[in-house]
């Protein structure tokens, strides 16, 4: 479950945010509301705007809410999974849509302003000139900094030391290209060094959802629009968080360093390598082995013998910062879960036994 800030980090105003007031409020009819997203962090940004509905007297008239289909998931693809969205938008009583594209698509009814919160889909300039205040995106990361769809991901692999929200008008012809409306202050919140992308999104997701309602309150999104980003002239490094792919797990013993085999299950999951014999060995659980170890004519793997520390039987991997990597559970990839150290051992027998 998604865990909600201390009140009194979830009251600052955001810069570039005025306060709201009541007679801001009456100068602009009840926003109907198209809102786009998919995952938890998305679901924190819906729960606010519906709860700002009920709370801020004519800020809110309805929010429609956009998901994409369920997914084939699991193996041989038999399994459907919903996406996380739709059973909180059912639970908040909203109209949902299910579209995997815009094309052909219509909004069914007058929409004054798109938002979209870890959508997937590009909001084409059609849709968006249907809103008479065009659109808005929740985006976790300083822009420009982590432009692209998995900046949470990035900011742990690039070790970023802080990060934060950004809220952007939608774009017309590119992701992330928007005006910023309201970004976390300087220098951003810090990321602590055992943080995982899960608390780093529970992190950033009431960060974002209060910016977004504060942003509707301050009416921020009405021309003239005043660009408030501040992270470009900090100076600080500017990369692009591209999709993740299932090679960005892999890892090579000879040049991986121990640090970044940490970092990569912190930020997108189990690491894996190769096996001699071309399989591929998920690293369930490991850790650092201390103390000294027998070496071998393994260029990667040595023995477990004459290191007290470390459970015979147990592989140990030579890193390239030389120190040496515990296997303490791993699985091969399309076997049952936690047989792959068992696996390997008799692996490494077979060749040393080799002649």
């Amino acid at each position: 479950m998604l865990w909600r800030l201390p009140a009194s980090v979830r009251s600052l105003v955001i810069p570039g945010c005025r306060r709201f007031n009541a007679s801001s409020a009456a100068t602009i009819p009840p926003l109907r509301i198209l809102f786009c997203g998919s995952d938890d962090f998305s679901i924190a940004s819906l729960r606010a705007l519906v709860q700002a509905q009920k709370e801020v007297p004519r800020l809110i008239e309805s929010i429609d809410v956009i998901h994409r289909p369920a997914k084939r998931t699991g193996r041989g693809l038999k399994t459907l999974r919903n996406v996380p969205i739709q059973s909180a938008a059912a639970e908040e009583l909203c109209i949902t849509h299910t579209i995997d594209t815009f094309t052909g698509w219509t909004p069914p009814s007058r929409v004054d302003l798109i938002i979209a919160v870890s959508f997937g889909l590009f909001v084409p300039p059609r849709i968006l000139n249907l809103a008479k205040y065009g659109g808005l995106n929740v985006h976790p990361s300083l822009l420009p900094d982590l432009k692209g769809p998995a900046p949470i991901q990035h900011a742990l692999l690039k070790r970023r030391q802080c990060t934060g929200v950004s809220v952007q008008t939608l774009h017309p012809s590119q992701f992330d290209g928007g005006t910023i409306l309201a970004q976390t202050p300087s220098p951003g919140i810090t990321i602590s060094d055992l943080a995982t992308a899960d608390d780093v999104t529970k992190m950033l997701a009431y960060e974002g959802a209060d910016m977004l309602v504060n942003v509707l309150k301050s009416r921020s999104f009405v021309p003239p629009l005043k660009d408030v980003g501040w992270y470009k002239e900090s100076g600080g490094p500017i990369d692009h968080a591209g999709k993740i792919m299932k090679g960005d797990q892999q890892v090579d013993f000879l040049k991986t360093t121990l640090e970044e085999v940490f970092t990569i299950k912190r930020a997108i999951g189990e690491p894996w390598c190769w096996l001699p014999n071309g399989e591929r060995l998920m690293l369930n659980e490991f850790g650092e082995a201390n103390g000294s170890v027998e070496d071998s004519d393994e260029r990667m793997w040595v023995s477990d013998r004459g290191n007290k520390d470390v459970k015979q039987g147990t592989p140990l991997a030579r890193m390239a910062c030389g120190h040496v990597l515990r296997i303490d559970k791993s699985t091969i990839a399309g076997r049952p879960v936690g047989g792959g150290n068992q696996r390997l051992v008799h692996l490494l027998r077979e060749r040393r036994a080799t002649p």
